[in-house]
């Protein structure tokens, strides 16, 4: 080997490990990136010795799709619980204790002590009391609903305002990833630019990548409408100011087409969009037409009738219509909107209001005219029975509240008292937030997985780095000892040739 020669591979070796130890160095800077995927400086054999022929990026795509799809699912199922948590909460927790269910059997209680002494003004008023525990239980549940449907409203708007920043963002991201490619640079910082932001997109709604020529990328939704080709899809959503229980929330639109919302406990939505949607346009008006359900039953069977039989008005429970004046009897079997939230009970038996408890007992409330006690008997019980006994029969509810057990389309009876009915509306709630938290640990075990399997293959294990790093030394240590050798040899000769 000539001199020249040696000088060559020496210097060879020392770009080598200088190009390696770099991205070594830069691999071990970005150890705790998340975003980050391992360089490898690429070594290859030619007359010329090693040679740095490129510098790649372990990227794994398959990892990285499993990854996205699992964040999407997660994101959903979160954003669904929380909802359905903002529910519970209200309607008393674990043990449902304020919800109209727990309040009805109560009052039923009440009322029964009522009929066991009809003369007794303290049960009377007991019983009074009980009732406006249950119209303030569907009052307030009603505005809980009405305010899970407001937040996730905003929580819409919010999220579409982020994912078009984000699209805005990946356009950048993108065109700086096309240029460094078909220029022969190295496109790993913008890929990995690009791969953060398509991770938080997933998050927002699902999303499913093709490659081009050029490391061009093009996004579609998982119901296959275009997000990015090029250059972003317009995402657009009209917020709605407040709600009540007949609104209906504006719909999501990505180029013009509208997003769908997910269903079930273990929701079908892919990222926090769909399952907005869902809380919004189909948990929480569920949930409001039971709430509804039961005080239209409520309004109707303590209603009263004349004693000619020719008029019947509410009694015990009177509504409000939308227009401010009073609600009649509902005589209809469909749900009508908002009735819970405008039930109250009769000011003619609250004794705070110049009422009495008695005119119950009575059936006078509307008036001498209702009165079904026209001896005035104390021990008067016949109104009190009939009430009570109407509480535990059967009566028609509309199969549209969908009620576990209750609907029409699984070919159930919906006819049934309104004790089974609130509990069942319970018992629907309970199984839908049930499978909605087993689902979410399920989708939060799979992402941990998708995330670790992901971060093992393309993330920075600084062991194996530092353990490259010794090679890459001992590389330059053999550099410099040809080097050494190559310095005494030039200084035998110019010996010789002094």
């Amino acid at each position: 080997m000539s001199l020249t020669s040696a000088l060559n591979t020496a210097q060879g070796i020392f770009n080598n490990t200088g190009a390696q130890s770099s991205v070594v160095s830069n691999n071990i800077a970005n150890a705790g990136n998340k975003d980050y995927v391992r360089r490898q400086a690429m070594l290859t054999t030619s007359l010329n010795g090693a040679q740095v022929v490129k510098i790649n990026r372990t990227q794994e795509d398959a990892l990285l799709r499993q990854y996205l799809k699992s964040n999407s699912q997660d994101s959903a199922q979160q954003s669904l619980l929380n909802g359905l948590e903002d529910i519970k909460s209200v309607i008393g927790g674990n043990d449902y204790e304020t919800a109209p269910s727990t309040y009805l059997a109560v009052f039923r209680d009440k009322l029964s002590a009522f009929r066991a002494a009809p003369n007794s003004t303290i049960a009377g008023q007991g019983a009074i009391t009980a009732a406006q525990d249950v119209v303030n239980s569907l009052n307030n549940a009603t505005n809980a609903v009405q305010q899970v449907r407001m937040n996730a409203d905003k929580s819409i708007a919010n999220s579409v305002e982020e994912l078009n920043e984000l699209l805005a963002q990946f356009e950048t991201a993108n065109n700086a990833v096309k240029s460094a490619t078909s220029s022969g640079a190295d496109p790993s910082q913008a890929l990995d630019q690009r791969d953060a932001l398509l991770k938080q997109i997933s998050g927002i709604v699902g999303v499913t990548t093709v490659a081009r020529d050029n490391n061009d990328m093009v996004l579609y939704t998982s119901d296959g409408v275009t997000l990015f080709e090029t250059i972003p899809r317009a995402v657009t959503f009209k917020p709605t100011q407040s709600y009540g229980a007949s609104t209906d929330g504006n719909g999501v639109y990505i180029d013009g087409v509208a997003l769908g919302k997910g269903s079930g406990g273990t929701t079908s939505a892919q990222g926090s969009l769909q399952a907005l949607l869902q809380l919004r346009d189909e948990v929480a008006p569920t949930f409001q037409s039971q709430l509804d359900e039961i005080a239209k039953g409520l309004v109707a069977l303590f209603s009263e009738t004349n004693t000619a039989g020719t008029s019947t008005l509410p009694g015990l429970f009177t509504w409000t219509l939308p227009s401010g004046l009073p609600g009649g009897t509902p005589t209809t079997a469909t749900i009508i909107d908002g009735i819970a939230g405008s039930i109250t009970v009769n000011p003619a038996v609250v004794t705070s209001l110049g009422g009495d408890p008695m005119k119950l007992r009575d059936g006078s409330i509307n008036g001498a005219a209702f009165n079904q006690n026209t001896a005035a008997n104390g021990g008067y019980t016949a109104q009190l029975d009939k009430l009570y006994t109407a509480m535990g029969a059967k009566m028609d509810f509309d199969p549209g509240a969908g009620v576990i057990g209750f609907n029409s389309a699984t070919g159930i009876d919906s006819n049934v008292s309104i004790m089974d009915f609130s509990s069942s509306s319970i018992g629907w709630f309970e199984q839908y937030r049930s499978d909605a938290s087993g689902a979410t640990e399920n989708t939060a075990a799979a992402l941990s997985r998708s995330d670790e399997a992901y971060s093992n293959e393309t993330g920075v294990n600084l062991d194996e780095e530092l353990t490259l790093l010794l090679d890459i030394e001992q590389s330059y240590k053999a550099a410099t000892k040809i080097l050494n050798a190559i310095d005494e040899m030039l200084k035998s000769l110019l010996d010789i040739a002094s």
